[in-house]
Formats: C-alpha cells, sequence, structure tokens
C-alpha cells in the first residue's frame, strides 16, 4: 500500500504518521508531502528516514491512498489531480464536507456508504466527530429533535502558531499572536471566521456537518464554540431534546456499548472526561450525563476527545483501513 501524507511536517500530519505506525497499517511506501518549502527536509516513520517532498511528484508516484491535511485551498486543488491519477484521496480540511458528491465519514456511523468510486472522501470537523459519535446511538434510539452544544476548544485546533502563543505568554515573551487576543488566562468567543448569520464557521460546521454525517436535516443544531487555553483536546456541553423519553441506565448502557465511545460517568467518585487525559487517546470520552429537569425528553452531557487524534488523524485512517479491508482501493 504506497500511502502519501499531505501536509507531513504540520500538526496534523505529524499525528498522522505516528497513528499509522502506531495501528500497523499496511504502508509498503511512504511518500511525505508538503509545500514547497518542506521539499528535502527529512522525516523519521517507523524507524526509516524519508525526504519530503512536492504535490506535483506525488501525484506523478500515482499512491494508493492520499492522506489530505494542508488546507483547504490545497485539497481544493490537489485532491482531483491526485483522483485522476487513480489515488484515493481521504481530506481532512472543510474543502469537500458539504459537497453533495462527496462522502462525509465518520467510520463508526457511516463507512457502509463507501464505495469504489469514491475518489475524493471528507473527513469531518473534530468537534462535529466526538458529538456525533454520540449522538447517533441517541438518535436511533430516541429520535433527536434538537441539539444545543457549547465547545471548549483546544488551541492545537488552530495549529502550531497557537500553541507557540501560549507558551509565549505563558513565560511572558513577546511573539507573533495566532490570535486577536491573549488566550492565556482567557476563553475567546470565536473558532474560525464569523458568517453572515452571526455564527462563526466552526459553529455551523457543527450544525450543517452533523446533520449530514448522521442523515437527517431534520435535526436541529446550535452550537457556540470557544477558544480555551488548553492542549489536550476539545470539551462540549451539550444538550439534547428527544422525540421519546429515555431510561437514563438505558441510555448510560447505549453508550457504555457504542464502539468508539467511552462512559466516564461517576460524579460519587469524581469521575468525569476532560481534555488532561483524553490527550493521546483515539476514544470519545462521554459524562455529566443527566435529565434536564427544565425540559422533557432532554438530557445534558459533557464530551471530550482529542481534536489531533479522533477528531483528525485517527478518524481519517479509520476510513483508511475501511477501504482496505472491504477491498474498496
Amino acid at each position: 500500500m504506497k500511502v502519501a501524507v499531505v501536509g507531513a511536517t504540520g500538526m496534523v500530519g505529524e499525528v498522522m504518521l505516528q497513528v499509522l505506525a502506531e495501528r500497523n497499517f499496511p504502508v509498503t511506501e511512504l511518500i511525505p508531502v508538503a509545500s514547497e518549502k518542506s521539499v528535502g527536509k527529512e522525516i523519521k516513520y517507523n524507524g526509516k528516514t524519508y525526504k519530503v517532498v512536492g504535490l506535483e511528484t506525488a501525484v506523478s508516484m500515482k499512491p494508493d491512498i492520499a492522506l489530505f491535511s494542508a488546507g483547504g485551498q490545497t485539497s481544493l486543488d490537489w485532491a482531483p489531480k491526485f483522483a485522476a491519477a487513480g489515488t484515493t484521496v481521504i481530506d481532512n480540511s472543510s474543502a469537500w464536507r458539504m459537497d453533495p458528491t462527496k462522502k462525509l465519514i465518520v467510520p463508526e456511523i457511516n463507512a457502509s456508504e463507501l464505495t469504489k468510486d469514491d475518489k475524493i472522501i471528507a473527513n469531518p470537523n473534530c468537534s462535529t466527530i466526538q458529538m456525533v459519535l454520540v449522538l447517533a446511538p441517541l438518535h436511533h434510539k430516541y429520535g433527536i429533535k434538537r441539539v444545543i452544544v457549547s465547545t471548549y476548544q483546544s488551541i492545537t485546533g488552530t495549529g502550531v502558531k497557537a500553541v507557540q502563543q501560549l507558551e509565549n505568554e505563558y513565560q511572558g515573551i513577546a511573539g507573533d499572536m495566532a490570535y486577536k487576543y491573549p488566550i492565556h488566562r482567557n476563553a475567546i468567543p470565536q473558532c474560525d471566521v464569523f458568517e453572515e448569520n452571526g455564527y462563526t464557521k466552526e459553529e455551523m460546521k457543527l450544525v450543517r456537518e452533523t446533520q449530514k454525517i448522521i442523515g437527517d436535516s431534520s435535526i436541529a443544531v446550535t452550537a457556540t464554540a470557544i477558544r480555551i487555553p488548553v492542549v489536550g483536546g476539545h470539551s462540549e456541553a451539550v444538550n439534547v431534546e428527544f422525540a421519546s423519553d429515555y431510561d437514563l441506565a438505558e441510555l448510560r448502557a447505549l453508550l457504555a456499548k457504542t464502539p468508539g465511545v467511552v462512559v466516564q460517568d461517576n460524579t460519587e467518585n469524581y469521575v468525569y472526561p476532560m481534555p488532561l487525559f483524553a490527550q493521546g487517546k483515539d476514544e470519545v470520552f462521554v459524562g455529566r450525563l443527566r435529565r434536564d429537569e427544565s425540559r422533557a425528553n432532554a438530557l445534558n452531557m459533557w464530551i471530550v476527545a482529542d481534536n489531533l487524534r479522533k477528531g483528525a488523524a485517527t478518524n481519517t485512517i479509520q476510513i483508511a483501513e475501511y477501504l482496505v479491508e472491504n477491498h474498496l482501493v
């Protein structure tokens, strides 16, 4: 299996390489790809050293799979070129997610939609992935009418520059700013740019992508996305209103047997999900499960996941694993 990692020197690209190695993905030839300024740099993978190549070179090498994490414009420009060369592209940017001709995949939910004809496959937004993995089984059982979500998102979702900004501020050093305001000791109620409706792109991704992945445009979703000075992962306070009533113990048991989900819900012993403990893990953690006493058939919960792993790299590679296992590539 000849595998290209496009954006191999970036934060998500580095985690992709790590996850490929950890999961023993059948890589027979690795092609690390990055922008022209990184061409010729060396990266290590599974004990071997590889030189970074440019996009044109990578296309000419005709990889079986290309894992993209190099930004939306790069994906729009280059994913079709890889696809035309026979490569199956799994794209981590927002470029193709809402394209009606492209599948938006969380493997535990809708991998069965994939066919050999899908040459460009979209990986959802990090904050969407962790939420829908919990919502999907609940929707199937109880029917979701409405979701209200507030996210508390790690600076790693912005990238290396944001991590450096926090480190600089923590140490009292002046430096480049990834955000318009200090992030140390702060919470910034803006993730991505604002759309005309007053919501940010990140907030609208949670709305649109949730409906597409679960396959039900009737689910009403409203979101507020907040950036906080945390490294380990994204957290979400989620309120769900169901069409039918539920038994809390039954609901908890349903989530406990959902693949990829870990229930941490024992308040007597202070057990609940936190980004500090989600970092480096592939599961989505859910806790603080409790009935919303202000509204019929409604539930409150707290969902946490490492946004660089299940929220990006791991989900991408799980899609690739499904393609290989089912002879779709």
